[in-house]
């Protein structure tokens, strides 16, 4: 699960990364309002927790001009101010929810997990996703294929692979997304460790004797395809 952080208070951010790891999220933190938007824009996060009150844009525009351009990612609002003419505006600009510092850390992981079952993938069932003849079982990291009846254990890598691109089933997924859903916001990793580990994914749906297939489209990135379909 990954979030995104937006908080430029250095203390504070740095013991919100410090929470959030320990409870196993994976934490991207940036410091403004103008690198909060484009990584929100990215589309890889699972859910973003944003002051108001930062550099460059507020977390009042940044939540309102995410949503503009389509951006569904669950929000929570953190902001000193407790007044509730501020609370309907974060509502209001597209925020999910609204935190007032200070907080209690249980209560925005509370916040954290209600979003977080809010968003879960509607095909999910069980704790699993599935598309085509495929199940993924998150929890877990197993493959299986109901055609077939084979199954087998992913990778952390692999794990995210799939349960991204089966989410995002129905888009084109570029490589600099998987990068920073997989790597992080602030990794440098290279464009060849998207292929390599989707290639090792690839392998994984061989396996298991699927009929979807992680399709490369030519200059634009991948997408998941039912070739039964």
């Amino acid at each position: 699960m990954r979030v995104l952080l937006a908080e430029d208070e250095k203390r504070m951010a740095s013991a919100l990364v410090a929470i959030l790891k320990q409870e196993k999220y994976d934490v991207d933190h940036v410091a403004d309002g103008e690198a909060a938007l484009a990584a929100l824009q990215s589309n890889v996060y699972d859910i973003a927790v944003l002051d108001v009150m930062m550099p460059y844009m507020n977390g009042f525009d940044v939540a309102r001009k995410a949503r503009i351009s389509g951006v569904k990612t669950p929000i929570i609002m953190l902001t000193a101010k407790s007044q509730v003419d501020d609370k309907v505006q974060g509502l209001d600009s597209g925020a999910d929810d609204y935190l007032t510092k200070p907080f209690e850390t249980k209560e925005l992981l509370a916040r954290l997990r209600v979003l977080v079952r809010r968003k879960t993938n509607p095909d999910a069932l069980d704790g699993e996703l599935h598309f085509g003849d495929l199940a993924l079982n998150v929890a877990t990291a197993t493959l299986s294929c109901s055609a077939t009846g084979r199954s087998i254990r992913l990778s952390e890598k692999e794990l995210k692979i799939l349960e991204y691109m089966m989410t995002n089933r129905d888009q084109i997924v570029t490589r600099e997304q998987l990068a920073v859903k997989i790597w992080g916001f602030e990794n440098e990793a290279e464009y060849n460790n998207v292929e390599v580990y989707m290639s090792f994914t690839r392998k994984k749906l061989a396996f298991v004797g699927t009929s979807v297939e992680l399709k490369a489209v030519r200059g634009l990135g991948y997408e998941l395809r039912d070739n039964n379909v």
